[in-house]
């Protein structure tokens, strides 16, 4: 079995903060993937289901940010779970926003989470690091990184998100390399089709118009590919 962590604070007050990116891409692994209902437990929000053949156990702390190591490590000893199989999901200042980074172990940069996380379960757990920026005063982070995203970060984070669900079943790998790797490899693609479906129409003359058939022809209707985060998304347009 896996744990996946999203670090963030309970309380829809906080629920579009910088801070609570990881909360947003847990639960958009669960809602992709069909896990479970969130139900409470070790306080915090507990959902199961599977990525691949992993068995998976996604948490969301609600012990606030700088508790959150007292759920994950009640969670590891109920299961009898090494901080090996632990992988963390938060934001992280020192990259920029659009930017993520995979790592095992490291420092705490400071982070309240993972400062908890560290003084529970040690320091030998997966992560991956979302970029959200640093304000330009150093005295600003705390009022930053508990501000929202703003509206135009909407463009970058949504398909981030998505892109991370997607590539979420690698995450159970002992390589988080591949995952990032397929994390960049959805971003692009989305990236090229999005300059496809905004390249300029072509006026049309009448001399360049076909001849009307004597049927109409029958109009197919595709899909939008950002569905899934409607949800979210209207929750920035608010």
């Amino acid at each position: 079995m896996r744990l996946i962590v999203g670090l963030g604070n309970p309380g829809s007050e906080y629920a579009l903060n910088r801070h609570n990116v990881g909360f947003m891409a847990v639960d958009e692994i669960v809602r992709r993937h069909n896990f479970a209902p969130y139900k409470q437990k070790f306080s915090a929000l507990v959902s199961d289901g599977r990525l691949g053949t992993e068995k998976v156990l996604i948490i969301k702390p609600q012990t606030f940010m700088n508790l959150s190591g007292q759920a994950v490590g009640e969670a590891m000893r109920f299961y009898k779970l090494e901080a090996d199989d632990v992988i963390v999901l938060y934001d992280e200042i020192d990259l920029a926003p659009a930017k993520f980074r995979v790592k095992f172990g490291g420092g705490v940069a400071g982070h309240n989470g993972l400062k908890s996380l560290t003084q529970h379960i040690g320091n030998e757990y997966h992560r991956v690091r979302i970029g959200v920026g640093r304000p330009v005063q150093k005295n600003q982070v705390a009022h930053y990184v508990l501000g929202n995203f703003a509206k135009a970060d909407k463009e970058w984070l949504l398909p981030l998100l998505e892109s991370m669900a997607d590539a979420a079943p690698k995450l159970t790998l002992d390589k988080l390399t591949d995952f990032k790797a397929a994390v960049e490899q959805k971003l692009a693609k989305r990236a090229a089709n999005e300059d496809i479906n905004e390249q300029p129409k072509q006026a049309v003359t009448k001399a360049d118009k076909p001849p009307k058939a004597p049927q109409k022809a029958k109009i197919v209707k595709l899909g939008n590919p950002f569905a899934a985060l409607k949800e979210l998304k209207n929750k920035f347009t608010k």
